[in-house]
Protein backbone atom coordinates (compact mmCIF):
# COMPACT_ATOMS: atom_id res chain seq x y z
CA UNK A 1 0.00 0.00 0.00
CA UNK A 2 1.29 3.48 -0.35
CA UNK A 3 2.80 5.43 1.95
CA UNK A 4 0.47 8.18 1.63
CA UNK A 5 -2.53 6.45 1.72
CA UNK A 6 -1.35 4.20 5.19
CA UNK A 7 -0.91 8.25 6.51
CA UNK A 8 -4.20 9.64 4.97
CA UNK A 9 -6.21 6.37 6.80
CA UNK A 10 -5.45 8.17 10.18
CA UNK A 11 -6.48 11.76 8.83
CA UNK A 12 -10.15 13.34 9.33
CA UNK A 13 -12.97 13.53 7.12
CA UNK A 14 -12.62 17.44 7.36
CA UNK A 15 -8.53 17.49 6.48
CA UNK A 16 -8.90 14.79 4.25
CA UNK A 17 -11.27 16.54 2.09
CA UNK A 18 -10.82 20.23 2.37
CA UNK A 19 -6.99 20.47 3.14
CA UNK A 20 -4.97 17.58 2.03
CA UNK A 21 -6.00 16.91 -1.85
CA UNK A 22 -5.03 20.95 -2.36
CA UNK A 23 -1.11 20.40 -1.34
CA UNK A 24 0.34 18.59 -4.18
CA UNK A 25 -0.71 16.22 -6.95
CA UNK A 26 0.44 12.89 -5.71
CA UNK A 27 -1.38 14.00 -2.03
CA UNK A 28 -4.75 14.75 -4.84
CA UNK A 29 -4.09 11.14 -5.93
CA UNK A 30 -3.70 9.35 -2.98
CA UNK A 31 -7.16 10.59 -1.37
CA UNK A 32 -8.99 8.94 -4.23
CA UNK A 33 -7.90 5.84 -2.76
CA UNK A 34 -11.09 3.87 -0.94
CA UNK A 35 -8.69 2.47 1.86
CA UNK A 36 -8.63 6.23 2.95
CA UNK A 37 -12.01 6.77 3.47
CA UNK A 38 -12.31 3.72 5.60
CA UNK A 39 -13.77 5.66 8.52
CA UNK A 40 -16.08 7.51 7.50
CA UNK A 41 -16.42 9.97 10.88
CA UNK A 42 -18.74 12.68 9.95
CA UNK A 43 -18.55 16.16 12.58
CA UNK A 44 -20.59 16.45 15.01
CA UNK A 45 -21.26 19.84 14.36
CA UNK A 46 -22.07 18.57 10.41
CA UNK A 47 -23.56 22.41 9.35
CA UNK A 48 -20.40 24.09 10.28
CA UNK A 49 -18.48 21.23 8.15
CA UNK A 50 -21.38 21.54 5.63
CA UNK A 51 -20.53 25.53 5.07
CA UNK A 52 -16.89 25.00 4.51
CA UNK A 53 -17.29 22.36 2.31
CA UNK A 54 -20.24 24.73 0.40
CA UNK A 55 -17.47 27.30 0.20
CA UNK A 56 -14.64 25.44 -0.98
CA UNK A 57 -16.62 24.04 -3.99
CA UNK A 58 -18.62 26.81 -4.94
CA UNK A 59 -21.63 24.00 -4.77
CA UNK A 60 -24.66 23.61 -2.74
CA UNK A 61 -25.23 20.07 -1.70
CA UNK A 62 -28.14 18.49 0.21
CA UNK A 63 -27.30 16.84 3.62
CA UNK A 64 -28.19 13.16 1.79
CA UNK A 65 -26.27 14.08 -1.46
CA UNK A 66 -23.01 14.69 0.79
CA UNK A 67 -23.22 11.67 3.05
CA UNK A 68 -24.17 9.66 -0.20
CA UNK A 69 -20.63 11.02 -1.84
CA UNK A 70 -18.64 10.27 0.97
CA UNK A 71 -20.01 6.74 1.34
CA UNK A 72 -19.16 6.71 -2.37
CA UNK A 73 -15.30 7.43 -1.64
CA UNK A 74 -15.41 4.08 0.31
CA UNK A 75 -16.13 2.08 -2.77
CA UNK A 76 -18.27 -0.60 0.07
CA UNK A 77 -15.04 -0.53 2.09
CA UNK A 78 -15.85 1.69 4.97
CA UNK A 79 -15.49 -0.60 8.42
CA UNK A 80 -16.42 2.99 10.55
CA UNK A 81 -19.49 5.13 9.91
CA UNK A 82 -20.59 7.93 12.52
CA UNK A 83 -23.52 9.74 11.05
CA UNK A 84 -24.90 13.25 12.00
CA UNK A 85 -28.25 13.14 13.74
CA UNK A 86 -30.03 15.43 10.64
CA UNK A 87 -29.34 12.78 8.33
CA UNK A 88 -32.49 11.41 5.89
CA UNK A 89 -34.36 8.52 5.80
CA UNK A 90 -32.75 8.40 1.94
CA UNK A 91 -29.52 8.55 3.60
CA UNK A 92 -29.71 5.84 6.01
CA UNK A 93 -31.64 3.36 3.35
CA UNK A 94 -28.31 4.01 1.42
CA UNK A 95 -25.52 3.54 3.83
CA UNK A 96 -27.43 0.13 4.98
CA UNK A 97 -26.48 -0.78 1.16
CA UNK A 98 -23.13 0.80 0.61
CA UNK A 99 -21.58 0.11 3.89
CA UNK A 100 -21.29 -3.51 3.91
CA UNK A 101 -18.43 -4.22 5.73
CA UNK A 102 -19.45 -1.83 8.79
CA UNK A 103 -18.16 -3.15 12.20
CA UNK A 104 -18.66 0.20 13.98
CA UNK A 105 -21.69 1.97 13.46
CA UNK A 106 -23.32 5.13 15.38
CA UNK A 107 -25.05 8.55 15.16
CA UNK A 108 -24.61 11.86 17.06
CA UNK A 109 -27.71 13.21 18.89
CA UNK A 110 -30.67 12.03 18.52
CA UNK A 111 -32.68 10.46 15.27
CA UNK A 112 -36.35 11.49 14.62
CA UNK A 113 -38.78 8.46 15.77
CA UNK A 114 -39.72 8.10 11.92
CA UNK A 115 -35.98 7.63 11.00
CA UNK A 116 -35.16 5.52 13.72
CA UNK A 117 -37.58 2.40 12.94
CA UNK A 118 -34.83 1.62 9.90
CA UNK A 119 -32.14 1.02 12.22
CA UNK A 120 -33.41 -2.50 12.78
CA UNK A 121 -33.60 -3.40 9.15
CA UNK A 122 -30.20 -2.22 8.43
CA UNK A 123 -28.50 -4.26 11.32
CA UNK A 124 -28.66 -7.38 8.69
CA UNK A 125 -26.77 -5.89 6.10
CA UNK A 126 -23.88 -5.40 8.84
CA UNK A 127 -22.78 -9.23 9.95
CA UNK A 128 -19.14 -8.13 10.85
CA UNK A 129 -21.34 -4.97 13.17
CA UNK A 130 -18.67 -5.15 16.35
CA UNK A 131 -20.07 -1.67 18.34
CA UNK A 132 -23.07 0.18 18.10
CA UNK A 133 -23.27 3.71 19.28
CA UNK A 134 -26.85 5.44 19.40
CA UNK A 135 -28.00 8.01 22.35
CA UNK A 136 -31.24 7.93 23.44
CA UNK A 137 -32.48 6.27 20.36
CA UNK A 138 -35.75 4.52 19.77
CA UNK A 139 -36.43 1.00 19.20
CA UNK A 140 -33.26 -0.24 20.74
CA UNK A 141 -35.12 -3.06 21.96
CA UNK A 142 -35.69 -4.30 18.28
CA UNK A 143 -31.98 -3.18 17.35
CA UNK A 144 -30.83 -5.41 19.70
CA UNK A 145 -32.74 -8.91 18.79
CA UNK A 146 -31.54 -8.13 15.32
CA UNK A 147 -28.00 -8.02 16.17
CA UNK A 148 -28.24 -11.21 17.97
CA UNK A 149 -29.53 -12.88 14.58
CA UNK A 150 -27.16 -11.18 12.66
CA UNK A 151 -23.81 -9.93 14.05
CA UNK A 152 -21.96 -13.13 15.87
CA UNK A 153 -18.99 -10.92 16.35
CA UNK A 154 -20.73 -7.93 18.61
CA UNK A 155 -19.06 -6.60 21.95
CA UNK A 156 -19.66 -3.30 22.37
CA UNK A 157 -23.15 -1.34 23.13
CA UNK A 158 -22.90 2.39 23.75
CA UNK A 159 -26.31 3.63 24.54
CA UNK A 160 -25.74 7.02 26.75
CA UNK A 161 -28.39 8.88 27.93
CA UNK A 162 -31.18 6.17 27.17
CA UNK A 163 -33.43 4.31 29.55
CA UNK A 164 -33.06 0.61 30.04
CA UNK A 165 -36.24 -0.94 31.85
CA UNK A 166 -37.22 -4.45 32.21
CA UNK A 167 -37.56 -5.33 28.96
CA UNK A 168 -35.04 -4.05 27.12
CA UNK A 169 -32.50 -5.31 30.39
CA UNK A 170 -34.10 -8.80 29.85
CA UNK A 171 -33.11 -8.12 25.85
CA UNK A 172 -29.45 -7.41 26.33
CA UNK A 173 -28.87 -10.51 28.84
CA UNK A 174 -30.81 -12.96 26.64
CA UNK A 175 -29.61 -11.51 23.30
CA UNK A 176 -26.26 -10.58 23.79
CA UNK A 177 -24.91 -12.67 26.97
CA UNK A 178 -21.72 -12.49 25.57
CA UNK A 179 -21.42 -8.81 25.30
CA UNK A 180 -18.00 -7.22 26.81
CA UNK A 181 -18.44 -3.22 27.10
CA UNK A 182 -21.72 -1.82 27.53
CA UNK A 183 -21.79 2.27 28.04
CA UNK A 184 -25.14 3.30 29.73
CA UNK A 185 -23.78 7.27 31.05
CA UNK A 186 -26.81 9.52 31.87
CA UNK A 187 -29.30 6.89 31.42
CA UNK A 188 -31.79 5.54 34.14
CA UNK A 189 -31.76 1.67 34.82
CA UNK A 190 -33.06 0.64 38.25
CA UNK A 191 -30.62 -1.62 40.43
CA UNK A 192 -32.38 -4.50 39.98
CA UNK A 193 -31.82 -4.76 36.28
CA UNK A 194 -28.73 -4.01 36.37
CA UNK A 195 -27.32 -6.05 38.35
CA UNK A 196 -28.92 -8.69 36.27
CA UNK A 197 -26.79 -7.55 33.81
CA UNK A 198 -24.12 -8.19 35.74
CA UNK A 199 -24.82 -11.51 36.57
CA UNK A 200 -25.91 -12.92 33.07
CA UNK A 201 -23.43 -10.90 31.09
CA UNK A 202 -20.99 -13.32 31.79
CA UNK A 203 -17.93 -11.87 29.90
CA UNK A 204 -19.00 -8.13 30.83
CA UNK A 205 -14.98 -6.52 31.13
CA UNK A 206 -16.20 -2.65 31.31
CA UNK A 207 -19.13 -0.92 32.44
CA UNK A 208 -20.01 3.14 31.84
CA UNK A 209 -22.57 3.72 34.11
CA UNK A 210 -21.59 7.12 35.51
CA UNK A 211 -24.63 9.75 35.88
CA UNK A 212 -27.38 7.16 36.00
CA UNK A 213 -30.35 7.32 37.93
CA UNK A 214 -32.68 5.05 39.56
CA UNK A 215 -29.71 3.09 41.19
CA UNK A 216 -27.03 4.22 43.56
CA UNK A 217 -22.71 2.80 42.38
CA UNK A 218 -22.33 1.39 46.15
CA UNK A 219 -24.92 -0.98 45.56
CA UNK A 220 -23.27 -2.43 42.55
CA UNK A 221 -20.02 -2.43 43.75
CA UNK A 222 -21.64 -4.80 46.74
CA UNK A 223 -22.40 -7.23 44.18
CA UNK A 224 -18.47 -8.70 44.33
CA UNK A 225 -18.22 -7.94 40.65
CA UNK A 226 -14.49 -8.04 38.97
CA UNK A 227 -16.07 -5.95 35.99
CA UNK A 228 -14.57 -2.50 35.72
CA UNK A 229 -16.95 -0.46 36.23
CA UNK A 230 -16.84 3.44 35.41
Amino acid sequence: MNCLVKVFQKVGMEELLLDVPFVCKSWYEATLNPKCWQNLIFLENFFAFRDRVRKEYQKEVSITTFIKSMVNRSSRCANTLMLPHCCTEEALEYVAKYCPALRDFGLHGYLSHNNARLIPKMIKNWKNLDVLRLRRAHYIKEIVQEICVHCNNFYQLMLPQSSVWDDLAYTIVSCLPKIKHLFLKGGTIERRNLVMILQRCKELVKLDARDCFLFDESDVLGTGTLIEII
